[in-house]
């Protein structure tokens, strides 16, 4: 029998609870994304009635939701935009200057012309200039526009939203309320129109542990060990397994009160599993769980192989279900395909909508077109992702890729969009994973090292064992006599916590994160009549520590030589001016940015304030690149006089040379004999007050997660002139 190739859609909505200790909402990101990426989500997909998908949504979103819709819901960005604006003090105007622009500046600000000449003044002139020059009308359109951007733009043909973009300018508290109760009114569509889609059959909606805790981390946090051996732990051993049903019949709780039904799909929070957690998800009900192909991989012992165009050698394993079986009953688990989730979520809004919509339909076509035409048994391609973060980043929030891909999946026979139940249900997994097989890992890297592992997250998990065991001392503070001190505590094993702590991941509102999880421990003794120890009271993290960094995300920069520092706020940093290395005494360059995504690597270097680039720089930069592990033909670099030191007497596989004065840019390759080849280059550059380069992966001809190192040279007049990185190499996987 021959069957189409069957496509799960799983889009991820959460947020963390932002409700401080007092019932003050700390930060605005559940109403913001609310107006933006909730619910027109499903209004797109509801056009197309033949498209099946699932959508999960977290208890801490939906709870935090009806706060809003209900008015018991202010954050400080809502305040304040309620404020007249007359009335504001310097402290108001301060916070206003600082966080009235949080969003992508290239599709939330920019496309509207009062929002785009606020925010240009304060880049151009400071915060402080706007302070004090700024009047009351320029701070009352800053703060109706922040608010209007966020509404996502299939909305945008309501009368009184059309009326308030004509308007432009001059906004009034007025407005500024009515835009607020047109809020409201969407944010009370959301959950309602998930159950109607749900019981008409296009849509199943999942849910997640409480509050988004890593599971197998709350049974154990020595299972951060089984991917990672040598992982440093925290001092003291979290080990509360009874937690584990505790999250998720509250869970189940929060679902059944609004969808009148049980779940039958879960969300393991962070795609995070492992063999510990499976009894308690299957004896609470759950007929199926997501996760990652790094875990199936990790379980299966084996490793994806992709091919250049990121298409998988086997891709049988990967595409079906898997039977797990416990105590009590199986649970069905599909793994996503890792690539094909990141594109949507990281790469596509970097190209037009129709050429993205087409790319991910060529891979799933592609997909199709690799089955073998005797092979009877149906494959399923998992996509699972975050349903709210990417949007930011694409043309109208989404909307034109959308619409491409789902009019071409409407049509094309041979994909077809289902719910995973609907899979299931038809097609039963007939391959099973011993749970002792199962790997105990997450969607990253197939391990626990974003939550766990670095000092200050060590120290974050110490902090909470110290709360937990206070707990536990107290058994007469059951969940129905002191559900205060229940509920702090699992406000506080949410793993949004974990994230931000240490090394891997940063934002503007580091320190926010880190005293919301010291506030929910405090509230937690606070229940108890317990004292509050003195570690709480003092940031788990100094946040005004800069320096190097790794990547934390992909990146997508334009290429302008401006570097825009919302395009690189998620890229590598090296610091390179200062006293220390080759290029010490001139400083020349002073910070080294790198990047990549799906379609190119990223390099960005900023220069000495005032240099005149045309006069002052060297005349040449040379990136060199060799590929550890992986056999190749590699060289001496072909550049004269190079000292003979590491990491420049390396062999390397791949020249890239750039003419700072000529702009000409070239590619060489390594060959037999060590010569070397030219190649086609269609990597491109700009320089204006830096230089920023993008050099497609397609030039460079090498395969998915391939280790790359590399090295930059620059050379003037054709002598050395100095090296950078000055004390290491750059070192990334390609995508």
């Amino acid at each position: 029998m021959s069957h189409p190739l069957y496509i799960a859609f799983i889009w991820h909505q959460h947020q963390p609870l932002y409700k401080s200790t007092g019932g003050e909402y700390r930060l605005p990101w559940v109403r913001l994304h609310g107006t933006k990426d909730y619910l027109d989500l499903i209004l797109i997909l509801e056009r197309y009635p033949e498209l099946h998908q699932t959508v999960n949504l977290v208890p801490s979103l939906i709870l935090q939701l009806e706060d809003y819709i209900a008015g018991n819901a202010i954050d400080p960005y809502l305040a304040v935009a309620l404020t007249d604006e007359k009335k504001l003090n310097r402290e108001q105007k301060q916070f206003i200057v600082d966080h009235f622009f949080d969003g992508n500046h290239h599709t939330l600000i920019d496309p509207h012309p009062r929002y785009a000449q606020l925010y240009h003044q304060r880049q151009e002139k400071g915060t402080t200039w706007c302070w004090e020059n700024w009047q009351a009308n320029d701070y009352g359109d800053l703060l109706a526009w922040h608010n209007l951007v966020w509404i996502d733009p299939l909305f945008w043909d309501d009368p009184q939203i059309a009326g308030w973009l004509r308007k432009g300018e001059n906004f009034t508290l007025e407005d500024r309320q009515g835009i607020y109760r047109k809020q409201q009114e969407i944010l009370g569509k959301i959950v309602p129109k998930h159950r109607e889609m749900q019981e008409a059959g296009q849509l199943e909606v999942t849910t997640t542990p409480y509050t988004h805790p890593i599971l197998p981390l709350l049974a154990d946090t020595h299972a951060g060990r089984v991917a990672v051996p040598g992982m440093a732990l925290p001092k003291n051993r979290f080990q509360w397994p009874e937690d584990i049903p505790r999250h998720l019949r509250k869970a189940k709780e929060v679902y059944r009160e609004r969808f009148v039904r049980n779940p039958r799909g879960l969300w393991p929070s962070e795609q995070s599993v492992s063999p510990a957690i499976l009894p308690h998800i299957a004896r609470e009900g759950f007929k199926w769980i997501c996760s990652d192909e790094a875990v199936l991989g990790w379980s299966l012992d084996r490793f994806f192989h992709r091919d250049e165009g990121g298409n998988l050698y086997d891709p049988e394993v990967l595409y079906r279900p898997y039977r797990l079986e416990t105590p009590y009953g199986d649970v069905a688990i599909a793994f996503r395909d890792h690539r094909l989730s990141d594109l949507i979520g990281f790469t596509y809004s970097a190209m037009s909508p129709q050429d993205a919509a087409k790319d991910l339909i060529g891979h799933l076509q592609a997909i199709a077109n690799s089955r073998d035409s005797n092979d009877s048994e149906p494959w399923l391609v998992t996509i699972a992702l975050d349903g709210e973060n990417c949007w930011e980043f694409y043309q109208q929030d989404g909307l034109p890729f959308l619409d491409y891909l789902y009019q071409h999946l409407s049509r094309d026979k041979t994909l077809e969009l289902v719910t995973v139940s609907e899979f299931l249900t038809k097609f039963p997994p007939t391959q099973t994973i011993p749970l002792e097989k199962l790997h105990s890992g997450s969607w990253v890297d197939g391990s626990f090292t974003t939550w766990i592992g670095d000092p200050v997250k060590n120290r974050a998990w110490d902090l909470l064992y110290e709360a937990r065991k206070t707990l536990e001392k107290h058994p007469e503070a059951t969940e129905q006599k002191n559900p205060k001190a229940w509920e702090a505590l699992y406000a506080a094993e949410g793993s949004d916590w974990f994230w931000w702590f240490g090394e891997g991941h940063s934002s503007n509102q580091d320190a926010m994160f880190d005293r919301l999880f010291r506030e929910h421990l405090m509230e937690l003794y606070e229940a108890l009549g317990e004292p509050i120890p003195e570690p709480l009271k003092e940031e788990v993290e100094r946040h005004d520590i800069h320096g190097d960094r790794v990547p934390s995300s992909f990146i997508h920069p334009f290429i302008d030589g401006f570097g825009d520092e919302q395009d690189w706020d998620k890229a590598g940093l090296v610091e390179i001016g200062g006293a220390r290395g080759t290029m010490h005494q001139s400083s020349t360059v002073q910070r080294l940015f790198y990047g990549l995504d799906h379609l190119n690597f990223y390099l960005r270097l900023d220069f000495k304030s005032g240099i005149d680039v045309l006069k002052e720089l060297p005349s040449e930069l040379h990136l060199l690149w060799f590929y550890p592990g992986i056999l190749r033909y590699n060289n001496p670099a072909p550049l004269p006089e190079l000292p003979d030191i590491d990491p420049l007497n390396y062999e390397f596989h791949h020249h890239l040379g750039v003419n700072l004065r000529s702009r000409e840019i070239w590619l060489d390759e390594a060959g037999e004999y060590q010569a070397w080849h030219r190649r086609k280059c269609t990597a491109y550059m700009a320089l204006n007050q830096c230089l920023e380069l993008a050099i497609p992966w397609e030039d460079l001809d090498i395969h998915p997660d391939y280790p790359v190192r590399m090295v930059g040279v620059l050379t003037d007049g054709g002598k050395f002139y100095g090296h950078i990185p000055e004390n290491r190499l750059i070192s990334v996987n390609s995508p």
